[in-house]
């Protein structure tokens, strides 16, 4: 059937190998008025697309310009940048296709892959993909807003029903993106092809770092990109960081490992507050891991995650950014790090080798408080539950 004017709004066909994620305008920062897609492609398979533009009634058809993102781990396929550049006296396309061949009548368009133009307007922003218990996920969303974080972006594949629980507690907070590639390629459950081969690297990780990127660039003044089992402190640091570098600045942050599974207590005078109820409830508590590994320089500069100015970058990668308006500055680890809580592999540290970081205990009761109530409210805890301490409550 020929896809009209009034399908264009509606189409998403694809004849060729290609995803489409988000589509954005560019702003009057970038060199030329353009829109971008990011898309997934087959990077083996060397293709034209055709951009078509309606603009006033009027439909405009120009070559795309594809780029593929260097970062693809080796697997078939990778994130793009499908590019059309918008003609002079069209300032607004009204409707926009992408297609595998130009097409002269703008009532004949068929087999397109189309898609209603989407500008996005005018907070910071925090994204990561999850498969965590609902008591980690409470904590980390606490934690963020306490470090001032006031919206939070989850690119979710699936969860536990606990979880979801969770996320709709959150609705005000937390936006989840559906993010089901596995309907589409088979997702690698690896970082790296030759330990897991399939089409796509890490459950399409990179696509989702970009489609988030350009999803909220016009929403947030900041942007963090990390998992939900890292925190980046303190919370006074943006402004700092801003007033000595500027607002178009990108930051990387050191990765300090904080094994999990290494549980002592904090030295006198630091106390925990009681933590009895989470006992009872699956999940790390991520109060009682108060100790961390000396930093090794190769790895914690490698795995380092990222907050930037979304209208200063271009192309976004799992650890850092592939093109930004300037170099990315690194933060120095006594400003703050990355604190990073996993199970690791002790064998060849001794307990007397970690090194004791009490930073989290000065949110301890604020968010021991505030993640009981929350616990409650969602049925995870009993609501009879109570802390006979003051301010567990």
């Amino acid at each position: 059937a020929a896809l009209t004017r009034k399908t264009m709004e509606n189409s998403a066909t694809v004849e060729f190998p290609c995803f489409k994620l988000s589509r954005i305008m560019c702003k009057p920062s970038f060199s030329l008025s353009q829109i971008r897609v990011i898309a997934i492609v087959l990077r083996s398979e060397k293709i034209d697309l055709w951009c078509h533009l309606l603009c006033r009634d009027q439909l405009q058809i120009s070559k795309a310009i594809i780029s593929i993102h260097s970062d693809h781990f080796r697997f078939p396929y990778g994130t793009a940048d499908i590019m059309c550049q918008i003609p002079s006296g069209c300032e607004i396309p009204s409707h926009v296709a992408i297609t595998s061949s130009a097409i002269k009548n703008k009532d004949d368009l068929e087999h397109t892959f189309s898609l209603f133009l989407i500008i996005l307007l005018h907070s910071n922003i925090l994204q990561y993909r999850i498969n965590l218990k609902a008591n980690n996920l409470v904590q980390t969303l606490e934690m963020l807003q306490l470090l001032g974080v006031n919206r939070v972006v989850i690119y979710k594949t699936n969860c536990s029903a606990e979880v979801q629980r969770v996320l709709e507690y959150y609705s005000g907070l937390v936006e989840v993106i559906p993010w089901s590639m596995a309907k589409y390629l088979k997702v690698s459950r690896r970082a790296f092809y030759d330990r897991d081969p399939a089409d796509i690297h890490y459950f399409a990780q990179i696509p989702a770092l970009n489609d988030c990127l350009y999803r909220y660039m016009y929403q947030s003044k900041y942007m963090a990109l990390h998992d939900p089992d890292e925190l980046i402190l303190p919370q006074s640091l943006l402004a700092m960081l801003e007033k000595k570098h500027g607002d178009d600045s990108c930051y990387n942050f050191e990765n300090h490992m904080i094994p999990s599974n290494f549980v002592k207590p904090p030295p006198e005078p630091a106390t925990l507050p009681p933590q009895d109820l989470w006992q009872k409830i699956s999940g790390e508590n991520i109060l009682t891991h108060l100790y961390r590994e000396p930093f090794n320089p190769l790895p914690g500069r490698q795995n380092y995650k990222i907050i930037i100015n979304p209208r200063a970058v271009f192309e976004l990668t799992v650890h850092g950014v592939l093109k930004s308006k300037k170099s990315c500055v690194w933060v120095d680890g006594k400003i703050a790090r990355i604190y990073h809580i996993k199970p690791r592999d002790l064998t060849e540290l001794k307990p007397d080798q970690m090194i004791y970081d009490g930073r989290l205990l000065s949110y301890s009761s604020r968010l021991s408080s505030a993640v009981n109530t929350v616990l409650r409210q969602t049925g995870i805890l009993p609501v009879s539950s109570t802390y006979l301490s003051s301010g567990m409550l």
